[in-house]
């Protein structure tokens, strides 16, 4: 129960549910976990290129030719990777910072890799830096270093929008997001 508990969102209740559930009725299931942690943790590293998780030395993406290499999209996690993938709407290559600035619990730009993304960013190749941290004051922190960074580079930086969801309705948005939609306008 207590090793359950070391995964997001899992208390001690759900910890327990779980670990009675493994244990009482799904033992074969308790092994597959077992057994597939055990080969991620022996088989997964960071990629070399863009520093997300693989099995080989670049992931898929950063191996893949058809990828736009102008084209670099800064994401705070993997998962944030994925979300952008899913989209169906990017076509360049990422760099994963595994976190984002945080003074107060001592996650500074080196903790992220902000040395490595400059080394990167300013190979001759990529031409446009897409910052898509979240819209936390941490990920704006996060963003603003890296625009400051490669500010006066030759290489244009610029920051995913944010405002009002698609499908939305006004009335049911709060007053933040509309506002910051309002300031974000473009023409038509």
């Amino acid at each position: 129960m207590e090793a359950l508990r070391c995964l997001p969102g899992v208390g001690p209740k759900a910890a327990q549910r779980t670990a009675y559930h493994l244990l009482q009725y799904d033992r074969p299931g308790a092994q597959r976990l077992a057994g597939a942690i055990g080969r991620a943790l022996q088989t997964i590293r960071r990629c070399a290129r863009c520093n997300s998780f693989t099995e080989e030395e670049l992931c898929a993406l950063c191996a893949s030719p058809k990828r736009d290499a102008a084209l670099l999209c800064v994401v705070e996690t993997p998962a944030d990777l994925l979300m952008m993938e899913q989209t169906l709407a990017y076509g360049g290559l990422y760099f994963v910072l595994m976190g984002r600035l945080s003074p107060l619990d001592g996650i500074g730009p080196r903790e992220i890799g902000l040395d490595v993304l400059l080394k990167r960013a300013a190979d001759g190749t990529v031409k446009e830096v897409i910052v898509a941290t979240n819209f936390t004051n941490e990920g704006e922190a996060t963003a603003h270093y890296i625009s400051e960074m490669l500010n006066g580079r030759g290489i244009r930086v610029s920051r995913i929008a944010r405002g009002i969801p698609v499908g939305g309705e006004l009335e049911y948005v709060d007053t933040g997001t509309l506002a910051q939609a309002l300031v974000e306008r473009r023409p038509v």
